[in-house]
């Protein structure tokens, strides 16, 4: 396969998803959207994370006009007990979702975009996770960590948030923000290089 692109613009400032991309050896430039992240009412998680995913990579393009290359957008989101879980809002936030994800299963649903110009296309990875029961005191402890900021669901598995993890069942990097599988099956079909295919080493 012939892979036309050596670099991709990255429509997100999270360190998570650059830290994956660079994992699997895709060079990017950080390009920050400005994306309204509101959930529309009546809109499932699943439409949903796959429609911020593409509008972020859309924002994106519509900024750099003249860029020649593949531009990639993806959000994540927790879902649990039928409530969509974003970023904690404050601390009382952070403790209602911790207490809601407590000794239960939940979803972890991570969307990838990529658009050039005309062509555009989203895939979606779903990851069921387990807690343990979070006492009252892990849950003051966690949100005193800091951590659960920025983060949607109010956890990070990838730092202390790993401890509560009981099970697993799907994409390890998409609940951690960007899940690999799916984006490279991206990549490919975009012609973006990755740490296989880097020059000298192209089938």
């Amino acid at each position: 396969m012939s892979y036309k692109f050596s670099s991709l613009l990255l429509a997100s400032a999270s360190p998570r998803r650059r830290e994956i991309l660079t994992q699997i050896g895709v060079q990017f430039s950080v390009h920050e959207h400005t994306v309204d992240e509101a959930h529309i009412a009546g809109e499932s998680p699943e439409v949903y994370v796959q429609r911020l995913a593409l509008e972020k990579a859309l924002s994106v393009q519509s900024q750099q006009p003249l860029a020649q290359l593949p531009i990639l957008g993806s959000d994540t989101i927790v879902v649990c007990a039928g409530q969509i879980l974003g970023k904690p809002k404050d601390k009382a936030d952070a403790q209602r979702m911790l207490r809601l994800l407590s000794g239960q299963q939940h979803q972890v649903f991570s969307a990838v975009a990529m658009c050039l110009g005309e062509q555009n296309e989203t895939v979606l990875a779903r990851t069921d996770v387990s807690f343990k029961s979070l006492s009252e005191q892990e849950i003051e402890a966690y949100w005193q960590s800091e951590e659960p900021l920025g983060k949607a669901g109010a956890y990070a598995i990838q730092g202390l948030g790993g401890m509560f993890v009981t099970a697993i069942a799907g994409s390890y990097s998409g609940v951690v923000g960007l899940p690999i599988y799916e984006t490279s099956q991206l990549l490919n079909k975009f012609g973006v290089q990755t740490g296989l295919h880097k020059e000298g080493r192209n089938e």
